[in-house]
């Protein structure tokens, strides 16, 4: 099936409109709200993973449509809520592509339960819960000895009895990712170094609140960290997007 023809299945194959018609900078306003750590770095790398098919115009610049929105959505869902790595999404895609409604496989339990109503989703890890390591890399798409690797380089940090944080996962799934085009472990130490010298920084603005015996101080440390947060990635994703540009030259907006 070409590239075009399978643009134009709609995820839900409801007939979702498939005319190509939105530049990838509109596609990327479009799923921000949903989406904030999304990026045109990460809609390209998705479409080089073969989950999104864009048009191309006779000058090279994509056009998605809103099949290929739809497509996206799935995709970036199926990572955030049920920590999928990008092979099973691939599969689950194909699948409804053909027709046929894939089976969504359960997130890891971090412990035994009550098995769920069949009818109802599972539901998300709770950020304090924990893997096995074993359940842990799978959940990332990280075999064992990347995920050592992840831990001898301080990008991940297991518990005394080894597991690891479900909330960890967002990381360990970006190094998955990363591993796909040969970058390892090792060379992410200065993304570690970043964040803590970031997160120190921000720590300090913060400060004051904390040591403050109000009531309400805590929840206001909070509240500001979480701001001051996603200023810091906002200025990181920016910053990065600018070289990037450089990198690609005049043609980086295709």
């Amino acid at each position: 099936m070409t590239a075009a023809a399978r643009s134009d299945d709609p995820v839900d194959a409801g007939g979702a409109d498939a005319r190509p018609r939105f530049t990838i900078g509109e596609v990327l306003a479009a799923l921000r709200d949903e989406f904030p750590d999304v990026t045109i770095s990460k809609i390209r790398y998705l479409e080089g993973e073969d989950l999104v098919h864009p048009q191309r115009t006779p000058s090279g610049y994509r056009k998605f449509s809103t099949a290929d929105v739809d497509r996206l959505r799935f995709v970036l869902t199926a990572q955030r809520d049920h920590y999928l790595p990008l092979r099973v999404i691939k599969e689950q895609l194909d699948a409804l592509d053909r027709g046929e409604q894939p089976t969504r496989p359960e997130p890891p339990a971090a412990a035994p339960s009550a098995p769920a109503t069949p009818a109802e989703p599972a539901p998300r890890p709770a950020e304090d819960a924990t893997l096995p390591a074993a359940a842990f890399a799978a959940a990332a798409g990280l075999d064992d000895a990347q995920l050592a690797d992840c831990v001898q380089h301080g990008l991940l940090a297991p518990a005394a009895d080894g597991t690891f944080a479900s909330r960890a996962l967002p990381v360990a799934q970006a190094v998955a990712g990363l591993a796909q085009h040969g970058i390892e472990p090792r060379h992410l130490r200065v993304h570690r170094t970043g964040a803590e010298r970031e997160a120190a920084l921000l720590e300090q603005v913060v400060a004051p609140a904390l040591a403050s015996r109000a009531e309400d101080a805590r929840a206001r440390a909070a509240e500001q960290l979480h701001e001051l947060g996603g200023l810091s990635a906002q200025l990181h994703t920016a910053l990065l997007e600018l070289r990037l540009r450089e990198v690609l030259g005049p043609d980086a907006g295709a």
